[in-house]
């Protein structure tokens, strides 16, 4: 597994440097390189920010609050992790044409980040104990002073670490900015590879952009080390006493319903719009392949993906320690890596070494592997980490060998979490976009690629069905593990 991420990293430095440490430094020096990397970290500080204010107020009203049809609001506020980005700059940029720049890519980019902190900030609050705050009301502190004193304290790690999450894959977005016009290091990266017979400049700012990851990541594995959050016991049911939202209750429905128009709204009507212009000229043979091969290839990466991580999963779950802390720090490391620097990296290494295998499914699959394993690992702990070890040592009393037990206990318990793996994986292959760009066999397009072939040539009516389908693939297991995961 760590070869999985090694691999490309290494070869990406080989290949920047192989001209000379001189071009290296007269690139990585340029005024532009440091334009790029600049913009990129403005975007992905704002972007993170407004995620954190957009995500912990969500949160809080569906859980902490009287809002009215809060049960529907909390379903309904994270479902813009179905939404791949490129859609939502797609259907922005046909709503208001004058969008493109900064702003239109922070209004994109938060609208479809904030559920990777609301989920887990949900989350956090839906396990922890009211009676603390109840007590620091019973004290004379004011609402305010609660929530920042108490409330805040009991969802930080969670908080911190979906912000973390939403500064990495801002980073390393590349459809979302590439329609709307805004030069970051990773588009560059993609128009200097596509436009120069010379790859070097393309291979060095990849390197740039692993090194701009590296921070995110230092402050998340950080976090993730410091974090203590334990609990003595799972506690007592306790029925928690809505806050009475009064006079506010208005201005958060409305804040509420703001949210979920950018992010749901919009793009739905964009997409019904231009479907309905686009209506007679679909070609739906190449639709149904395009969808037909989205399926497969997302399907074998979750299936692979989920083979390695269920025995990494149960080692880190089991058999705490180096060993596992490792491997969860290179899993993760992966998961850091941008789309754009796997597949560049890749796409050097099948040149040179594995040419039967550039531009073939299996390589496409392996560059899904490294990106998205950490989420599969991390699924699978938490379903295995809930299941007791004494739980198998009765089993195996009992006359079970200790892989019968396994299979005939920890395995069916630790199942649903398994399912959201793959859910999670599959979601996520779907809707990849420079990675497939770039490691696709010859002749297979995907939903992802077509859209970005007719949004590329302002063919906003000829991409709105494979928009739709798009969304429509990656709804369902969206559903479902937006279902798994609020319900822990």
């Amino acid at each position: 597994m760590g070869l999985a991420v090694i691999v490309p990293i290494a070869y990406l430095v080989v290949r920047a440097t192989e001209q000379g440490w001189s071009v290296v430094v007269e690139t990585v020096w340029r005024v532009r390189t440091a334009e790029l990397v600049g913009r990129s970290i403005v975007l992905a500080v704002t972007v993170m920010a407004l995620s954190l204010v957009v995500g912990v107020g969500a949160a809080w009203l569906v859980s902490r609050t009287d809002l009215p049809g809060r049960q529907l609001w909390r379903v309904v506020l994270a479902l813009p992790l179905a939404m791949p980005s490129y859609v939502a700059a797609w259907a922005w940029i046909g709503f208001r044409p004058g969008l493109a720049g900064f702003g239109g890519a922070v209004l994109v980019l938060t609208t479809i980040s904030y559920p990777y902190v609301y989920i887990p900030v949900l989350s956090a609050l839906s396990g922890a104990d009211p009676a603390l705050e109840e007590v620091a009301r019973s004290l004379g502190r004011s609402r305010a002073e609660v929530f920042v004193t108490v409330t805040l304290r009991q969802i930080r790690i969670a908080a911190i670490g979906g912000a973390l999450l939403v500064g990495l894959y801002t980073v390393s977005e590349f459809g979302a900015v590439s329609i709307m016009r805004y030069e970051t290091l990773t588009k560059a990266i993609y128009a200097s590879y596509r436009s120069s017979f010379d790859r070097t400049p393309a291979a060095i700012l990849g390197c740039v952009l692993v090194v701009v990851t590296l921070l995110p990541l230092a402050m998340a594995v950080r976090t993730s080390s410091r974090a203590s959050v334990a609990r003595v016991g799972g506690g007592s049911a306790r029925r928690m006493v809505p806050v009475r939202l009064g006079a506010w209750r208005v201005p958060a429905v409305l804040g509420v319903v703001a949210v979920v128009g950018a992010s749901l709204g919009v793009p739905a009507w964009n997409l019904v719009r231009w479907s309905e212009r686009g209506r007679s000229t679909i070609d739906w043979g190449e639709l149904v392949g395009a969808a037909w091969s989205t399926f497969g290839v997302a399907a074998a990466a979750a299936a692979i993906t989920v083979a390695v991580a269920i025995p990494l999963g149960i080692l880190s779950a089991r058999h705490p320690g180096r060993l596992a802390d490792s491997i969860t720090t290179v899993a993760y490391a992966g998961h850091a890596l941008p789309g754009v620097v796997v597949a560049l990296s890749l796409v050097f290494f099948g040149i040179r070494f594995a040419a039967p295998a550039y531009q073939e499914t299996p390589l496409l699959v392996f560059a899904y592997l490294v990106l998205f394993l950490t989420l599969a690992i991390g699924a699978v702990h938490h379903s295995v980490a809930r299941v007791s070890p004494v739980l198998d040592d009765v089993a195996r009393s009992l006359g079970r060998t200790q892989a019968g037990a396994w299979r005939s206990v920890t395995l069916r318990l630790a199942l649903p979490g398994i399912g959201s793996a793959a859910a999670l994986v599959f979601i996520a292959a779907a809707k990849e976009l420079p990675a497939t760009l770039l490691l696709r066999p010859i002749g297979m397009d995907t939903l992802a690629t077509r859209l970005w072939s007719h949004t590329d040539a302002a063919s906003y009516a000829a991409a709105a069905p494979y928009a739709v389908a798009l969304v429509l693939v990656s709804a369902v297991p969206t559903a479902v593990l937006t279902a798994a995961r609020l319900d822990r």
